[in-house]
């Protein structure tokens, strides 16, 4: 019989610009306030899963870059597992670790991310972000969208001259497919924002901590159409963390508050040519999560999804199965997504407002829904108990959909 998997701790670090720290650094405090939260001594950690996407593009540290974060935090000695899966790096590591102590051989993993993207020099992070794609088929890609975006009814601006990001031109054409397709507005995408932003503002680790207006919104410069600047996650820097143990190791624990997970699913993408040649990756992994956990989207209560733009939200909240295809926009403009709506989503301001340091996103998710579920938010704290809760966390892309996705669903243990 496989060993059930537990989250006993988790910890975060200020989402901001770290200039001024270490990826060692940042990881240590990720790392304490963890241990910390699970009332454990580093001296317990059988193994650590460690997650991070660029730092080999900032400081050249292409591999054994989870024994060098380690290394001053003394953690060497004992299996140490490195991860990289673009944007879901994270949330990789995490379902690594699950695996690994739910086939037995360990009792309880250290699961840590980390990144920094914010640079001096400018190219670099966008390096980080382009590498993403299948850089041998770069410009293949970007015809494709080309191709596909001269098919859409869709009233195209005039061109203002600006340069634009090939990395969100992704998100833009995904976009401009929604909106020709079931009528999408980019007042919907904005709305998302508007939303992610107050809840940011709730959040004392989130990089954006403002409300920011419709108005303002929707008058910033276009990055790609609809997508406008306040659309998309900001570029920063820092990490988080999760302890989690086996039910033999939590037997042992005193005082502590597990959140149990309950399923986990991970797949690679399609590399479509056409956003209909088959179910989307969320569409086709979420059946998978909702069939091993034994629930369904209806069962759901408070989820973090991938919103590394604001079409992110309205396309995940489709795929997920939240609200019905081509719904999203307005399932967004009905409250129900709010924090005292029907299914809080992105409590957390989301990537748009919490902020995407790619390696550790998908444990800032956990580290959300852990503390909602319980019920140590403080000010942007869901007003009802939270029993089932999910995570949806993509990582870079071929042509129309991520190259990779986990979904965890978490269950409070009664």
């Amino acid at each position: 019989m496989s060993e059930g998997v537990n989250i006993v701790g988790v910890g975060m670090t200020h989402f901001t610009i770290h200039l001024d720290k270490s990826y060692q650094q940042l990881c240590a405090m990720a790392a304490d306030e963890a241990l910390d939260n699970a009332g454990l001594d580093k001296s317990a950690l059988q193994s650590v899963f460690f997650a991070n996407s660029a730092w080999g593009i900032f400081e050249d540290q292409h591999t054994i870059r989870g024994q060098c974060a380690m290394r001053p935090y003394g953690l060497l000695g004992i299996p140490i597992i490195n991860i990289e899966n673009a944007c879901s790096s994270a949330s990789t590591a995490l379902y690594s670790g699950y695996m690994g102590i739910k086939s037995g051989e360990f009792d309880i993993a250290l699961v840590v991310g980390v990144e920094k993207l914010a640079h001096r020099d400018k190219s670099k992070s966008i390096e980080a972000f382009t590498s993403g794609f299948d850089r041998s088929r770069l410009q293949e890609t970007f015809d494709l969208y080309d191709q596909l975006s001269a098919t859409f009814d869709v009233d195209m601006p005039a061109d203002d001259g600006l340069p634009k990001s090939k990395a969100m031109e992704t998100y833009g054409v995904m976009a401009r497919w929604h909106m020709s397709k079931y009528g999408t507005t980019q007042e919907q995408l904005a709305n998302v924002v508007v939303k992610n932003r107050k809840n940011g503002s709730l959040n004392p680790k989130a990089h954006w901590q403002t409300p920011i207006s419709f108005e303002e919104i929707m008058s910033e410069r276009l990055i790609s159409y609809p997508i406008t600047r306040p659309m998309c996650a900001p570029i920063g820097d820092g990490a988080a963390a999760a302890i989690i143990v086996s039910d033999r190791f939590l037997a042992k624990m005193t005082g502590a508050n597990p959140i149990r997970i309950k399923a986990m699913a991970h797949t690679s993408g399609h590399a479509k040519k056409t956003f209909e040649e088959s179910a989307d990756i969320a569409e086709r992994l979420s059946s998978v999560a909702y069939e091993k956990a034994g629930v369904g989207p209806e069962d759901i209560q408070l989820a973090e999804v991938h919103d590394a733009s604001a079409y992110g939200e309205i396309h995940q909240v489709e795929a997920l199965g939240f609200t019905p295809e081509g719904m999203g926009g307005a399932f967004i403009d009905s409250g129900k997504s709010a924090i005292d709506g029907e299914l809080p989503i992105n409590t957390s301001g989301g990537l748009i407002s919490r902020g995407h340091p790619v390696g550790a996103s998908g444990l800032a998710q956990i580290y959300e829904l852990v503390t909602q579920m319980r019920g140590q938010a403080g000010d942007r704290q869901v007003p009802k108990d939270i029993n089932v809760a999910l995570a949806e966390n993509g990582g870079g892309i071929l042509t129309l959909e991520e190259a990779s996705m986990t979904i965890s669903i978490l269950e409070k243990v009664s």
